[in-house]
C-alpha cells in the first residue's frame, strides 16, 4: 500500500472522477490517465506473479482470471477517452495494451523474487494485496460511489467476491 501510495504522490497522473494527483506536469489529461492505470497495473502483475511464484497452480489462475477480468473495464478507460478525442481505433487499442505491458514486468519480478526466495513468499503477497487493497479503496470504491450508483457498486463488489471465492474453491 505504501508503494502505490508513494508512487500516486510522486508520478504526475489523471483519474477519471478524483481529476489531476501528484507533481506538476505538462502531459495532456489522456496521458495522465494513462500513467495512472499503468501504475496501477504493476501490482497487479506482481500478484499474479507471487500467487504463480508460491507453487500453487491453482491460487495462480484464480488470480490471473480475476486480473484478466479486471483490465477488461481497464482497457476500455484507456481506449474510450481517446476515440472521444479523435484518436484511430488502432491507436487507441495500441494505447490500451500499452498500458497493461507493466503487468507480465510485475508478474516477472514477483515470480523470480519468491522462486528465488522462498521464505520472502509471505512478504510478497502482503505486498501484492496490500498494493491491491489500496488502490480498491483509495480510487475504485469512491469513484463507483461518485455518480449516484452505491448500491450497484456495492452488488457488483460483493458478486465479484463470490466469484473470486467460488474460482478459489473450484480451482484452489
Amino acid at each position: 500500500a505504501a508503494f502505490v501510495d508513494m508512487a500516486d504522490r510522486l508520478i504526475p497522473h489523471e483519474h477519471v472522477f478524483k481529476g489531476y494527483e501528484g507533481p506538476p506536469s505538462r502531459l495532456s489529461k489522456i496521458s495522465l490517465m494513462i500513467l495512472a492505470i499503468t501504475i496501477h497495473n504493476f501490482p497487479e502483475g506482481m500478484a499474479v506473479g507471487v500467487s504463480f511464484g508460491g507453487g500453487n497452480v491453482g491460487t495462480g489462475i484464480v488470480v490471473s482470471i480475476a486480473i484478466a477480468l479486471q483490465n477488461i473495464p481497464e482497457g476500455m478507460a484507456v481506449a474510450f477517452p481517446m476515440l472521444r478525442e479523435g484518436f484511430k481505433k488502432r491507436k487507441a487499442a495500441w494505447f490500451a495494451a500499452l498500458s497493461g505491458l507493466v503487468e507480465p514486468l510485475g508478474g516477472l519480478l514477483g515470480i523470480l523474487l519468491v522462486s528465488t526466495v522462498k521464505p520472502i513468499l509471505p512478504i510478497a503477497m502482503a505486498f501484492a494485496a496490500g498494493a491491491m487493497i489500496f488502490v480498491v479503496s483509495d480510487e475504485m470504491i469512491p469513484e463507483s460511489h461518485s455518480r449516484g450508483y452505491e448500491r450497484i457498486a456495492t452488488f457488483g463488489a460483493v458478486v465479484g467476491f463470490a466469484i473470486m471465492m467460488f474460482l478459489d474453491n473450484l480451482l484452489g
